[in-house]
């Protein structure tokens, strides 16, 4: 039996890691997967123009060699969409390009000082937008383990 997630009460801070919980928002946003293919690059967009239920494939974790299921679209936002160079920009808003980082940086956790180093913003105000008592497309603190 898994241990449940733990999340702490804590405030979070500056230091706090947080990540998209893919889980939290497929349970909250039933509109989940039209963002994501909205974040597409043009090649992407055209080839998963038709691309409606989940379509989970085996990754091989190129750290421990284990097989995983993933879904498909994260999985190519990940690894390719999210490196191209317009992925985030200027005018990118703010909850947009923190999410779009999540996605680049292959969702690892990072803090807001670690996400403000990346998108040239304070981390104060990173830390408001993301810690707030409304969750914006999945992004909470990692659980305490």
């Amino acid at each position: 039996m898994s241990k449940p997630k733990l999340f702490s009460l804590i405030k979070p801070t500056v230091e706090t890691p947080f990540h998209i919980d893919f889980s939290w928002w497929q349970e909250h946003d039933q509109a989940w997967r039209v963002h994501l293919q909205s974040c597409l690059c043009p090649e992407h967009q055209e080839m998963y123009a038709d691309f409606g239920d989940e379509q989970e494939i085996d990754w091989i974790d190129p750290e421990t060699a284990e097989v995983q299921k993933v879904d498909g679209l994260q999985h190519i936002l990940i690894t390719h969409c999210s490196k191209e160079e317009y992925f985030i920009t200027k005018q990118t808003s703010l909850t947009e390009a923190i999410f779009r980082m999540f996605l680049a940086n292959g969702n690892q956790p990072m803090t807001s000082n670690e996400l403000a180093d990346n998108l040239n913003k304070s981390p104060n105000i990173i830390l408001r937008t993301i810690s707030g008592s409304r969750v914006y497309k999945g992004i909470r603190p990692v659980p305490l383990t």
